[in-house]
């Protein structure tokens, strides 16, 4: 993946004057057409996605404390960024892991998402969630249901009784093995005094953007029947800063997480002609102001990424679809 640069100073701008002299002094019999997109067209983009990082680096440089940020274009595999590749803590957004570490076991034959779990008093935990309030051993839910519980109201106990049967160990495990190394599960939701002494669970923004992304691509091993039925888990329409900044008419998944000091969101968007993912993530600061700094970030990325879907090489606007036709027509 490319990493977009993005310079401080206007291209160009020191040499527009006798640039534009010179032109005008050409013959006008040397001047040829040509059926190529002009040069220029190219630096129109690089100028867009200029503007665009130098947006985001604002942003994460106004935050207090600290900000990271991954977006990662599925077009063309450029990469936008600030302290991308930091570790930071996740608070449950960690649990899009636990989600794939689950899939990815039940490809190998060693769980079935379907099977029923009884919901015992012994797992009840605090925070977020509704399961806990159940009767004790009066019901049962799937590992799938388990999960959805998880992924749309984070519910805690539901997640640490998936922790108990993905196993910790083992999700970590697949993330190596699915090249992130530094995404790991280290503890069970709601352990504060795990957290006091530095156990964190922890990812970088690059690496879950690139998670996000092979979630939406199904680059993981398992059939696609599975990665398609754990999309739509985390496709559900549930709150977060990455959902509420890209508005209604979009598919997006995506997961949030929050502790003390710490807010984190990851996701990807099936923009269409130009889907891209996304993860943000800041500490040492307050959770409610990094949280309305991760919407900023996703609706400037919005932005951008939708003025890319449906602009031809000259950066005129034409419907998404039927710019698609036309690109599918023209000899490679």
């Amino acid at each position: 993946m490319n990493r977009a640069s993005h310079p401080r100073k206007r291209p160009g701008s020191t040499t527009m004057c006798r640039t534009t002299i010179a032109a005008m002094l050409v013959p006008a019999a040397l001047i040829t057409t040509t059926s190529q997109p002009a040069p220029a067209q190219e630096a129109h983009r690089e100028i867009l996605a200029a503007k665009y990082q130098e947006a985001l680096d604002e942003i994460a440089w106004e935050l207090p404390g600290v900000m990271g940020i991954a977006v990662i274009d599925l077009a063309d595999d450029h990469v936008y960024g600030v302290n991308e590749s930091l570790v930071f803590p996740q608070g449950s957004a960690i649990k899009v892991s636990v989600l794939v570490a689950m899939y990815v076991r039940q490809a190998r034959g060693e769980m079935d998402v379907d099977q029923p779990v009884p919901i015992r008093a012994e797992d009840r935990v605090g925070g977020s969630g509704y399961i806990r309030h159940f009767g004790d051993g009066t019901s049962s839910l799937s590992l799938h249901d388990l999960a959805v519980m998880m992924i749309t109201v984070s519910d805690n106990m539901a997640t640490n009784m998936l922790i108990d049967r993905v196993g910790m160990d083992n999700v970590t495990a697949v993330m190596a093995d699915l090249g992130l190394p530094d995404t790991r599960l280290q503890r069970k939701m709601i352990r504060q005094e795990q957290s006091a002494r530095g156990n964190e669970n922890l990812s970088t923004p690059l690496q879950a953007a690139a998670l996000m992304r092979r979630i939406l691509e199904c680059d993981l091993p398992m059939p696609a029947d599975d990665c398609r039925e754990m999309q739509a888990v985390l496709a559900i329409p549930h709150a977060g800063p990455i959902q509420d900044g890209t508005g209604p008419g979009v598919r997006v998944l995506q997961k949030t997480g929050s502790i003390a000091g710490v807010r984190t969101s990851w996701g990807v968007v099936d923009l269409e002609g130009r889907p891209y993912a996304l993860a943000v993530m800041g500490n040492y600061g307050e959770t409610p102001e990094i949280s309305a700094e991760i919407e900023t970030v996703a609706a400037l990325s919005h932005w951008y990424f939708t003025r890319l879907a449906g602009a031809t090489e000259y950066g005129t606007r034409v419907p998404v679809d039927l710019l698609e036709r036309i690109r599918r027509r023209q000899p490679r």
